[in-house]
């Protein structure tokens, strides 16, 4: 059994470096996986990556399988697909998903692996954490047939929820955001693209997800009467100002936070985190969510790809970083 690995650790904001690891030796219900990709959730890993996770959500932003502590040195990451090397009979050779950091082998217990379907490529598989991420918030929204809806912010989040969202019978989806080239995204997912001045309002349902103050204000602006925002957006140490004041009580208008670390209380007694983690991973069977990975790297360049992504220079959706298949 090789025992010897690599990861990726955050040295100190701004810096990151591979470190050799020794693995210990599985026990009777864990399993040794070795990596095949990992992906980099640009909003949140590349805000750890400079050092902006506020101290006071220091524990609450700890990733499952985190080492270290913010703002580092840290080993972070939650977009992990690999092959079982070692484990259960019903689990070995299977492909499967972990909300592990970016390392080339780990041991973790069995119950913290979901296999991936036999019908969703591995590689497409590591965007399975953003997709759980957005059938949360719809289950929080409850979003209803023939709502009129819009995500505003075309990145990974606000992409994978326009993804689910484009399912939803006689529904009027739009998704909004400042760059026209995220209209490739819209068409993927087989939804309506927007600029924020261009965006369709009465809507009875705004999602937002650009991590951007206009992209809150516009949210509120595009809502019906009576209408709710749902805030996926994570803003770590920044301030965000709201006009609150205005139309916002006359039209009784909601804003509601949506986070992944916990599941919808409209939901909570009925589904296990197990449960969402499968219904994501099931819904990646749709080819349309290939458009949403958009740059790959080895994993020996992580390194000099975070701080790229971290400063925009190398622009991104989720960044897919390919393991040494060896």
């Amino acid at each position: 059994m090789e025992r010897q690995a690599h990861a990726f650790w955050v040295r100190s904001p701004g810096e990151g470096e591979i470190r050799a690891v020794t693995l210990p030796e599985p026990g009777p219900d864990e399993v040794l996986v070795r990596t095949l990709y990992s992906g980099v959730s640009r909003g949140t890993e590349t805000l750890v990556f400079r050092g902006g996770v506020p101290e006071s959500q220091y524990e609450v932003m700890r990733a499952p399988f985190q080492e270290g502590d913010f703002p580092g040195p840290v080993k972070y990451g939650y977009l992990n697909v690999g092959v079982v090397e070692h484990g259960p009979p019903g689990l070995l050779g299977r492909a499967v998903f972990c909300l592990y950091p970016h390392q080339t082998r780990y041991v973790v217990p069995a119950q913290a692996v979901t296999p991936v379907p036999e019908n969703v490529p591995p590689s497409r598989a590591v965007l399975a954490g953003t997709v759980e991420t957005a059938v949360n918030a719809l289950w929080d929204a409850a979003p209803l047939v023939g709502d009129r809806i819009a995500v505003v912010g075309a990145g990974m989040v606000g992409g994978c929820v326009a993804g689910v969202l484009a399912g939803l019978p006689g529904a009027r989806v739009q998704l909004v955001d400042t760059d026209p080239a995220r209209a490739d995204v819209a068409e993927a997912f087989g939804v309506g693209f927007a600029l924020p001045e261009r965006a369709e309002g009465e809507c009875d349902l705004v999602v937002h997800a650009s991590a951007t103050e206009s992209g809150l204000t516009r949210s509120l602006e595009l809502l019906a009467p009576e209408g709710e925002v749902v805030e996926l957006s994570w803003y770590g140490d920044r301030r965000v100002a709201l006009p609150l004041g205005e139309a916002f009580h006359s039209r009784r208008l909601v804003v509601r936070g949506s986070q992944v670390g916990a599941v919808s209380p409209a939901r909570r007694s009925r589904r296990t985190f197990a449960d969402r983690l499968a219904l994501a991973l099931a819904l990646l069977a749709d080819p349309a969510f290939d458009v949403l990975v958009t740059g790959e790297s080895g994993f020996a360049d992580l390194p000099g790809v975070l701080p790229r992504l971290a400063s925009g220079e190398l622009p991104a959706l989720c960044h897919r970083i390919v393991h040494d298949p060896a």
